[in-house]
């Protein structure tokens, strides 16, 4: 990106990439297309409805319209990446379910709807989440294209940022408060428990349609900022938000005793630090020679949700 298209905030979602994962994702009724192993899961229909209840709730799908809106920045058909995107959706979904639990941050309220285990009880709940993360790893081995090698490469990348390294090991740190109370022991959290799975959008992309090692570098550091600021702005909305606007209670991490950017460093600092991470977010997009507006669009809707 030169100097002369030097951008400002626009907040510019890319709802076309939304649009498309929404389609493909309505498609998923998780069957093999095998009429024997079908059969043999007559009476499952309970939980492929719950795990469609929740993955059908909305939300912006920033994780599987970050990864298309990669592959399109880097010369390629977004629909090429779909499969892994999805599944990134499939395991963000899962995540939530398990999250909502009374185990966990006991929230009745996701997307504007009761949370899938207010409606089908916490067995079930638990079981759709246990299933669609399956169904993420089944639809990069039968689903995404590239090679058997770009698929050992993405699984290897999503079950990174999903377990013990990534995701599920923020979220243990989280909720044992284990991480610390300090400005660096927060980020780590943080990185962990959402900045993972944001990069592996990202990510994933790279797999398929490797760059130059610059503008490698240039992508994983932008996946990596946007991660931040992904979640310093959820800190934001989790005290200045309305549960109207975000479709579920606020005041979560207040009422669990969580440590946030907020309550580390006060609501003014932390809408600095916002700010910050946005527009260095933006500015390792200079380093990328590719189409990167909708890149640029989901950086500007992240930050402007705060607004």
């Amino acid at each position: 990106m030169s100097d002369d298209t030097a951008r400002t905030v626009h907040a510019r979602y890319p709802e076309h990439l939304r649009a498309r994962v929404d389609d493909y994702l309505s498609g998923l009724w998780f069957m093999t297309g095998d009429p024997v192993a079908d059969a043999e899961a007559a009476g499952t229909e309970g939980l492929v409805e719950a795990m469609r209840y929740s993955l059908l709730a909305g939300g912006k799908r920033i994780r599987p319209v970050l990864a298309l809106a990669t592959c399109q920045a880097l010369g390629r058909d977004p629909d090429e990446i779909m499969p892994a995107a999805a599944a990134i959706e499939l395991i963000h979904t899962y995540s939530l379910i398990h999250d909502d639990l009374p185990a966990m941050d006991d929230d009745d309220l996701r997307r504007g709807t009761p949370t899938c285990h207010v409606v089908y009880g916490d067995d079930v709940a638990i079981l759709a989440g246990d299933a669609l993360f399956a169904e993420a790893v089944r639809l990069v081995c039968e689903g995404q294209g590239g090679g058997p090698t770009v698929q050992v490469g993405i699984l290897s990348e999503i079950s990174r940022a999903t377990g013990v390294v990534g995701m599920v090991g923020g979220q243990y740190l989280d909720i044992e408060d284990a991480g610390g109370s300090s400005a660096d022991a927060l980020a780590r959290v943080h990185a962990l428990k959402t900045g993972r799975l944001m990069a592996a959008a990202v990510h994933v992309a790279l797999a398929l349609a490797p760059p130059s090692a610059a503008e490698d570098a240039a992508y994983r550091a932008f996946a990596r900022e946007l991660g931040l600021l992904f979640q310093i702005v959820d800190d934001i909305l989790d005290v200045a938000g309305s549960e109207e606007e975000l479709g579920k209670a606020v005041g979560t991490d207040e009422r669990l005793g969580k440590v946030t950017y907020v309550s580390l460093h006060g609501m003014d600092r932390a809408r600095e630090l916002a700010a910050q991470s946005h527009a260095r977010a933006i500015g390792l997009l200079d380093g990328v020679d590719g189409q990167v507006d909708d890149l640029a669009g989901i950086a500007d809707t992240a930050f402007t949700r705060q607004s």
